[in-house]
């Protein structure tokens, strides 16, 4: 009987919300985990034992901050040295707060662009040759507030703005051999630094068509659309957002 390599897959904030959420949809596949976290140490040893228990070693964790420009490329690299391969590469790590015009300062504009667009950019070049050897696939975590802007988060909805352009720009100079598409998320998980009382969680959830909140699952199983099903299709954003962009 022919013994199948498992495909490997890097996903960065890969152990809490929806980074989570998407290692756990991928590895009921048979796909092994390279997990990137920041500070959530023990989210991290708690994921990697509960999927342990589903199938030993299938997760191998990675710590950095990613505004760090040289643990960039260490996170390839010790994953290739863990696994041998990559085939999968999740963006989704992200920084999220408010950035008012007049009170912006550099500090504010380093961390979300360094977060959400160039450690994308300079990840998927370190991770290039690789997943040209396997045929593989990146996939981006965009925003829908990538596309139309947030009251009072200029400089995210800027850096989204980036990674969407960043994913086309990768579909054209990384085909035919790798695929490269985004997914904006809309209303799906409530963001862990930004209070909001019910009212403004209804005010937000009635500008959707669908008139309810959506679940990481929705993205998760996107994710393995793009990766198993999506065979013709790169430099695309599958909105997932119940609706909201329809919204004025």
């Amino acid at each position: 009987m022919e013994h199948t390599i498992p495909k490997v897959a890097l996903i960065t904030g890969g152990v809490k919300r929806i980074g989570a959420t998407i290692a756990r949809q991928l590895h009921k596949l048979g796909i092994n985990l390279a997990l990137h976290y920041r500070h959530s140490k023990e989210q991290a040893l708690a994921l990697q034992e509960e999927l342990h228990t589903q199938r030993p070693n299938s997760v191998f964790l990675l710590q950095a901050e990613l505004s760090h420009f040289p643990r960039l490329t260490h996170l390839v690299e010790k994953t290739i040295a863990h696994y041998g391969r990559l085939d999968i590469l999740v963006n989704n790590a992200s920084s999220f707060f408010p950035t008012p015009i007049g009170q912006v300062v550099e500090e504010m504009w380093d961390n979300l662009l360094n977060t959400n667009l160039k450690a994308p950019f300079f990840l998927s070049q370190a991770a290039m040759p690789h997943l040209q050897a396997t045929q593989g696939c990146i996939i981006n975590i965009v925003d829908i507030y990538g596309k139309h802007p947030l009251k009072s988060y200029p400089v995210y909805s800027i850096a989204k703005a980036g990674l969407i352009m960043l994913t086309q720009t990768l579909a054209y100079e990384l085909g035919p051999a790798v695929r490269v598409n985004g997914i904006a998320p809309g209303a799906i998980l409530w963001p862990e630094n930004r209070e909001l009382d019910e009212v403004a969680k209804m005010r937000i959830i009635s500008k959707t068509a669908l008139k309810h909140l959506g679940d990481p699952q929705d993205i998760a199983k996107a994710v393995v659309f793009l990766i198993n099903d999506a065979n013709y299709m790169t430099g695309q954003i599958v909105t997932i957002d119940g609706g909201r962009t329809l919204h004025s």
